[in-house]
């Protein structure tokens, strides 16, 4: 899977999860910190990591969940890469 598909695809998941708020994800960027934006709630963070770890069956321990691999799309991104 490319950067580009695995980029796209978690912005359309945070796009997905932000309506559910209310909140319009259309112009979040692949380098917003994503827990500053105020799109998503803590239980919407939660859902996006869950979702995440199913997508792209990577399976997480408890101290990769952080900000440096999940602070942004482009974090996000690297990390499934990486892995």
């Amino acid at each position: 899977m490319s950067a580009g598909t695995i980029q796209l695809e978690i912005r359309d998941k945070i796009v997905e999860l932000a309506a559910r708020l209310g909140n319009d994800a259309s112009a979040v960027t692949d380098d917003d910190i994503l827990p500053f934006t105020g799109l998503l709630d803590s239980a919407g963070l939660m859902e996006l990591v869950a979702w995440y770890e199913d997508h792209f069956r990577l399976p997480l321990k408890q101290e990769e969940i952080n900000i440096d691999n999940f602070g942004s799309i482009r974090a996000m991104t690297e990390f499934a890469l990486r892995r």
